[in-house]
């Protein structure tokens, strides 16, 4: 696993010397800084009219948990952007045989890359959270919902970040891997829209949906169910690209 770790605070240096990770970085929280103080702006004018009304939704319903469920939305997009050259810019700079002929086996290598993408966007989402989060200091919020949608936020990054992976072992141009990760993800998170239009809201095909799993935590439930699906979508992942440095180490 140190060599993992390794691997992975490469991956770290590497996305810390690039302009593209840090552009990416300033425009994307640029963008939730800017909503977060919309949703704000918003709220602090509705208060008045909440104040008097039972069970009325406060701070954490209007705008922390709404900012994260537009980062969920976000990272959709951006985690492939983060994933596309894991293993295909290695590919593409042909320093990826280097790597596999330095004697770490290839779930390692995968491990590392996975893991370095993954504390990226971690560090991304932290930033996000802390903007509501400060809200705690001038405003009563829902300590325990608030950490459940952080949790469901932190494991559907982990998802996301596996199938960027995957996609990047998968093909040798870092913009079709990230085209092959975006789509993949974007129909994982619509492919029970038409089933639901249907009235169809508890078969199998709803289960394969990301955000029937992630739904629950921004309402503050955390179910095994959810947290084991996305740990599943995980280790597939994760297999699949070990399985694809296997092929590309044997040259078959």
């Amino acid at each position: 696993m140190s060599v993992a770790l390794l691997i992975a605070r490469h991956e770290w240096r590497r996305l810390a010397v690039q302009p593209f990770a840090w552009g990416l970085a300033a425009v994307a929280v640029a963008l939730m800084a800017w909503q977060f103080l919309l949703s704000l702006d918003g709220f602090v004018e509705l208060a008045p009219k909440l104040g008097g009304l039972q069970h009325a939704p406060g701070a954490t319903d209007l705008v922390a948990i709404a900012l994260l469920r537009s980062w969920s939305s976000l990272l959709v997009l951006l985690v492939p952007l983060v994933t596309m050259r894991s293993f295909a810019g290695e590919r593409r700079a042909q320093t990826l045989p280097l790597l596999l002929a330095s004697g770490v086996g290839n779930a390692r290598i995968v491990v590392g890359k996975y893991l370095g993408a993954l504390g990226y966007v971690i560090g991304l989402t932290v930033l996000v959270a802390s903007m509501p989060l400060a809200l705690g200091f001038g405003a009563a919020l829902d300590a325990g919902k608030v950490a459940a949608a952080l949790l469901g936020l932190g494991l559907y990054a982990a998802a996301l970040v596996a199938i960027g992976v995957a996609c990047s072992a998968w093909t040798a141009q870092p913009a079709l891997a990230a085209a092959a990760a975006l789509a993949i993800s974007s129909l994982l998170a619509v492919v029970d829209a038409g089933a639901r239009l249907q009235g169809v809201d508890s078969s199998a095909i709803n289960y394969l949906a990301l955000p029937t799993h992630l739904q629950p935590f921004f309402l503050g439930l955390v179910g095994s169910v959810d947290v084991v699906y996305f740990g599943l979508v995980v280790v597939v992942a994760l297999a699949l690209a070990t399985r694809r440095l296997d092929v590309l180490r044997t040259g078959d």
